[in-house]
């Protein structure tokens, strides 16, 4: 059954419904797909993988790549992170989260996350990913539908019914 919890648009007591797997994977295609024209710049070091490249030369060849595109790698990183803190903090959700309805919030009173939790669930990202997307895949389980990089950063990502909107300070 939903759990009561003030809304982040009125503050009155409402259902909760946190977003699924599905829901967030749908909204993390959309955001990839306005992320790609700038992050472009990271593509040389993909390709520098050949077929029939054995392991070794594999990781030389990326490591080469990374390190001759590093500034583009840096700043890859130094958008996406800005793309998502300002989002979530300005609107509760990225293009993609608010498309699929998503809102994402602090897990305890559902407020508008902070700056230092928008940088910590950016950044906390790496986390997900790096055991085989376990973070990410995570949320498919979690009661909560909580990734990694939300419970590093104390939030949670409630499905909307209506397009988010962030309650305006009086």
């Amino acid at each position: 059954m939903a759990q009561a919890a003030p809304s982040v648009r009125t503050g009155n007591p409402s259902p909760v419904r946190y977003a699924g797997f599905w829901r967030r994977l749908g909204a993390d295609i959309v955001d990839n797909i306005i992320l790609f024209p700038l992050l472009s710049g990271t593509m040389p070091a993909l390709t520098a993988v050949r077929a029939g490249m054995t392991a070794d030369e594999l990781v030389r060849q990326l490591v080469r790549a990374l390190a001759a595109h590093a500034g583009a790698q840096l700043l890859a990183l130094v958008v996406g992170v800005a793309y998502s803190v300002f989002f979530w903090m300005r609107y509760l959700g990225t293009p993609g989260k608010l498309l699929f309805r998503c809102r994402v919030v602090d897990a305890d009173t559902h407020a508008a996350l902070t700056f230092s939790q928008s940088l910590l669930r950016s950044l906390g990202y790496i986390v997900s990913t790096l055991p085989c997307m376990l973070g990410f895949l995570w949320i498919a389980w979690d009661p909560r539908k909580q990734g990694f990089h939300d419970k590093i950063a104390g939030s949670v990502v409630l499905y909307a019914e209506r397009a988010p909107i962030r309650q305006r300070a009086s």
